[in-house]
């Protein structure tokens, strides 16, 4: 076994990398291909969801593998090699099938113990299957991992520490409140009808929601969509995606996950949407001015100085311009240094030349501060990857944005349960298992040509005898044949046994080139074995499909 998994993920990667390196299904098929093509490749899958990317392969070099992984990732996300390096991470053999084993359990989720991944990862290995390429090792790595996060499910409680994306986002935006009470009464808008939006508009339905609304591209989705909602006894109905700017205007919450590669909410359409409007909790939302102090900004400020900031538009750290980007830092920092002195303190001048000069923003993570309840006459949850909603909405008054990245800062503050020690338990078992398995497997085509050269041997001989006893009748030959045979068999059963047992161990991978040179055994007479075994023990056990790829 020689696999390996180049990726990045909310752990390693800032969201606006992750958003940069996100990939189309067109894209992720094609990156599958081209990683198939590779020298060093000969399987290959992508895992691929809103908050990460894992490239798997069964490589026969480990240093080629890794950099034609890593440049192929490079090549079909857009984001140059030098800059997506430092956000990768490399596992190879039992450390990656330790990390699959994990993500499998919802241990590597941003919301720890969630389940939507087991079946991003069953579409991840149906997808390989289609492309033809998942052989034997992708194929056993994927369904086994499945099991094991079934299993962990069943077996602990982790599902008490974990909780979907939608319900993790719906809790971020009720704040304070319990959900349920949060969305009672309120219209909500669902863009997409994917299986994330799918889930959102069903969790929103059972959270007691008025009315839902489906804006989908494919109005045949959305419909479909709306129908199932219906038979739940949800008021829902179907639009399409040019109406969703004007359904938005009456929409309390709205919720977006689609595959878009540009916004799909921008900054004005949410702005026109809650223009004049007064926040469902009851109550104006306060104005930012009012609120905070601030101050008109100077004359000849190249930048709108909306975010909400203490003391007057004078820069205060890094919270007071996060979501600008690198231009705009430029441009006030340069307005800064041409402003009279009363207008910006020098140590703010200064984290303003910093900020401009490191151009990153919008990815900076901020020591998280408790937010106060607000009242709120919008609240949007943004779960794509690219993001859909523009995150200049969080500076629009009576506006609540939470997405990906506001949603990893909260969950660091999660709390995990005790079962999540369990679980990494029964990883550790189940990786020791596969791998035990895997070096088993891996010595039984070279068991299996010894034992064919050894009843080859035997047939040859018994024609032998034929030649030199032609008298003997059948039962006497049919005696001396099965004789012959039990003599070979109890020889070769103790070390072809004891053989299969040293090879599961640590290690153990050197005994089936052990035998090979003992038995003085043709390489191409076992890698024809190898090649013809997967495909009886598939026909046997009736449990793989036409679309599995080659072994």
């Amino acid at each position: 076994m020689s696999l390996l998994v180049v990726g990045l993920s909310h752990r390693s990667a800032p969201v606006s990398i992750l958003e940069r390196a996100a990939l189309t299904a067109d894209a992720q098929a094609k990156l599958v291909q081209d990683t198939l093509a590779a020298e060093p490749a000969a399987e290959a899958a992508l895992l691929s969801t809103c908050n990460r990317i894992e490239l798997y392969a069964d490589v026969d070099k480990f240093h080629a593998g890794v950099a034609e992984l890593s440049t192929l990732l490079a090549q079909h996300s857009g984001v140059g090699l030098e800059e997506l390096t430092p956000y990768l991470y490399v596992h190879y053999e039992d450390r990656a099938v330790h990390h699959l084993f994990s993500v499998a359990c919802g241990l590597d989720s941003m919301v720890v113990g969630e389940g939507q991944i087991l079946g991003q990862i069953k579409d991840t290995l149906a997808k390989a299957q289609d492309l033809h390429s998942a052989g034997k090792l992708l194929n056993d790595l994927f369904q086994q991992a499945l099991r094991v996060g079934k299993r962990a499910h069943s077996e602990t409680g982790i599902d008490r520490a974990g909780q979907s994306l939608v319900t993790f986002g719906l809790e971020q935006l009720a704040q304070k409140e319990p959900v349920a009470a949060w969305a009672q009464g309120k219209r909500a808008l669902v863009i997409g009808a994917g299986s994330m939006s799918s889930l959102a508009a069903a969790t929103l339905a059972r959270a007691g929601v008025a009315e839902v609304v489906v804006a989908n591209r494919t109005m045949e989705r959305a419909e479909r969509l709306v129908e199932i909602l219906g038979e739940g006894g949800t008021a829902a109905r179907a639009v399409a995606m040019d109406a969703v700017a004007d359904e938005l205007t009456r929409a309390d919450v709205a919720i977006s996950c689609t595959g878009a590669t540009g916004l799909v909410l921008t900054a004005d359409v949410v702005r026109a949407a809650v223009a004049g409007r007064t926040p469902t909790a009851g109550g104006d939302v306060p104005q930012q001015a009012a609120a905070t102090g601030a101050k008109t900004p100077a004359e000849g400020c190249p930048v709108d100085p909306s975010a909400p900031v203490r003391g007057g538009f004078s820069v205060e750290g890094e919270a007071a311009v996060a979501g600008f980007d690198a231009a705009e830092l430029e441009q006030h920092g340069a307005w800064v240094d041409n402003a009279p002195g009363e207008r910006v303190r020098p140590s703010e001048a200064a984290t303003i030349a910093a900020l401009a000069a490191a151009g990153r923003v919008p990815e900076i993570r901020r020591e998280r501060q408790p937010e106060p309840v607000q009242r709120v006459a919008l609240a949007l949850l943004d779960l794509a990857m690219p993001r859909d909603i523009d995150a200049v909405a969080h500076r629009i008054d009576g506006v609540r944005l939470v997405d990906i990245e506001s949603l990893a800062d909260a969950s660091a503050d999660a709390p995990m349960a005790a079962d999540v020690d369990q679980v990494r338990g029964i990883v550790a078992d189940e990786v020791a298992a596969f791998g035990a398995a895997q070096r088993a497997a891996h010595i039984t085509p070279t068991v299996v040509a010894l034992r064919t050269m050894a009843a080859s041997v035997v047939t040859s001989e018994i024609a032998r005898l034929d030649g030199r006893l032609p008298g003997l009748d059948e039962k006497q030959r049919a005696e001396i044949t099965q004789t012959v045979r039990r003599v070979v068999d109890k020889l070769l059963h103790a070390p072809t046994v004891r053989v299969k047992q040293l090879a599961a161990e640590p290690g153990g991978a050197g005994y089936a080139d052990a035998l090979r040179t003992l038995f003085d055994l043709d390489q191409e007479t076992v890698a024809a074995v190898s090649r013809a075994i997967p495909r009886d023990r598939e026909s046997a056990s009736g449990t793989v499909g036409k679309n599995r790829g080659p072994a």
